[in-house]
């Protein structure tokens, strides 16, 4: 896969990315996978990953301002 800004290949990582849940509220997913451009800093999620993301971040405390959770597919 080619990046979509610089036109880099795209690798397989796993990496920490906060997500904004609510105004007052940041989620943080460890050991997420993405893919990673080679060249510069743009990432992406595979729809399957953004299918979990959106499940985790649906049942994260919205009281709390910080939340770490590990990504487990």
């Amino acid at each position: 896969m080619r990046c979509r800004v610089c036109g880099g290949h795209m690798q397989r990582e796993t990496t920490d990315l906060p997500f904004k849940h609510s105004d007052r509220s940041i989620v943080v997913i460890k050991s997420l996978p993405v893919l990673l451009c080679d060249n510069c800093t743009e990432y992406s999620l595979e729809d399957s990953v953004m299918a979990v993301v959106e499940t985790l971040l649906d049942a994260a405390d919205e009281a709390a301002e910080l939340s770490v959770i590990k990504f487990a597919a």
